[in-house]
């Protein structure tokens, strides 16, 4: 018998991921699981209904290696309404198998090995794997602790003549902080003089609360020229485990997004490509996303205030930080999860994996993308503590 080939990792620092150990525990524990980002509620019955027609419609066998045309008509106007800027659908939106696939293909269409790319930090934990696999070069920049607000003097200082791409995420997770329309500008200014693409990351562009607005890298013209926007309909609608996104940016960016992205998915879901672009005539359900969410976070909010949790603030997405250090200060992040989803019966995440060299603030993400019942539930643990 030979033996299994010896090889050497692509991804050598990268094991099982936070989310996984947590839900596990959470399982094993029987915790409400507040940790991993996905609803415990269901979608639309209509949205299943309008997939299910395009099913028996015969609509089942491969679309457009950019997408179904309707739906990427639709993206298109959606963004134009809300953003003002026009997409041409034909050219400049492409749809892809949920945000992260669209993630890994941006940076891999575009970073050549040993390119620099900024990532702002803490940051979804799929950004380090892209860019790795790419052979790029990740450079951290820290967003300012406790507020989670972008430093400008930093993220200019960090840029070098081999910086080929930055990462922006806004709304943010996982602190929930959402970027101003002057932050955006300021942005766009840092980088005008430069070569440098923006892969923008604005998977809960519908979730910002109290009368704020989402500022999409698309709003703002100097941006939307040199950026990637990237969004997630499993977000938007409640329906996380069909892996349906999209791409818009401009047609030399997309030419080579498409390039990659035929030969790492081809293509998406057809059925539900259909479906989503018939959901899609009534901008209702997206418009009321952030009215829905926002009590949610207040329902979760006003039981945390009656707790030991300094609480962060939350201006969007849907994950509420907090500050545990008045309630038990001898753990790290970590450590403190598995005694909160062991012995208390509610799982978050640390912060700290959010970070490539683990920083420790004694902060912790809890999820409310969860049904009332199921945040009372926790809060009812949570206040014995």
């Amino acid at each position: 018998m030979s033996a299994t080939p010896t090889l050497t990792s692509r991804l050598p620092h990268v094991g099982t991921t936070i989310f996984t150990v947590m839900s596990a525990l959470a399982q094993e524990h029987g915790a409400v699981n507040l940790g991993q980002g996905f609803p415990d509620f269901d979608c639309d019955p209509k949205l299943v209904d309008a997939v299910t027609q395009a099913m028996r419609e015969g609509l089942n066998q491969y679309p457009p290696m950019t997408g179904v045309p309707a739906l990427r008509e639709a993206i298109a106007a959606k963004i134009a309404a809300l953003y003002g800027h026009l997409y041409d659908a034909a050219s400049e939106i492409t749809v892809t198998a949920g945000a992260t696939q669209a993630i890994l293909t941006a940076v891999l269409a575009i970073v050549h090995p040993g390119d620099e790319v900024i990532v702002l930090e803490p940051n979804y934990d799929s950004y380090a794997p892209s860019i790795e696999l790419a052979g790029g070069v990740l450079v951290p920049v820290p967003l300012v602790p406790g507020s989670f607000r972008p430093d400008f003097s930093v993220i200019g200082a960090a840029i070098t003549p081999r910086t080929r791409a930055l990462i922006l995420n806004s709304p943010h997770n996982p602190s929930g902080t959402v970027w101003t329309a002057d932050e955006m500008q300021r942005l766009a200014a840092l980088l005008a003089p430069t070569n440098i693409v923006l892969i923008s990351d604005e998977v809960y562009e519908h979730m910002v609360y109290d009368g704020a607005r989402h500022v999409s890298a698309a709003s703002v013209p100097s941006l939307a020229s040199r950026s990637i926007v990237i969004s997630s309909f499993g977000k938007t609608y409640h329906v996380t485990g069909w892996k349906v996104g999209y791409v818009a940016a401009p047609a030399p960016l997309s030419a080579e997004f498409r390039k990659v992205h035929q030969f790492n998915v081809f293509t998406v879901n057809t059925p539900m490509q259909h479906g989503l672009a018939r959901y899609m005539a009534d901008p209702a359900p997206y418009l009321q996303l952030g009215a829905f969410y926002q009590h949610k976070r207040d329902l979760f909010r006003e039981g945390l205030a009656a707790t030991r949790f300094k609480l962060l603030p939350c201006e969007g997405s849907y994950f509420q930080c907090v500050d545990y250090r008045a309630v038990r200060d001898d753990l790290d992040e970590a450590a403190f999860c598995r005694w909160l989803t062991s012995e208390v019966g509610v799982a978050a995440i640390p912060l700290s994996p959010f970070y490539r060299d683990g920083f420790e603030q004694g902060i912790v993400r809890f999820c409310f993308a969860k049904k009332d019942d199921t945040l009372r539930e926790a809060l009812q643990r949570l206040t014995k503590i």
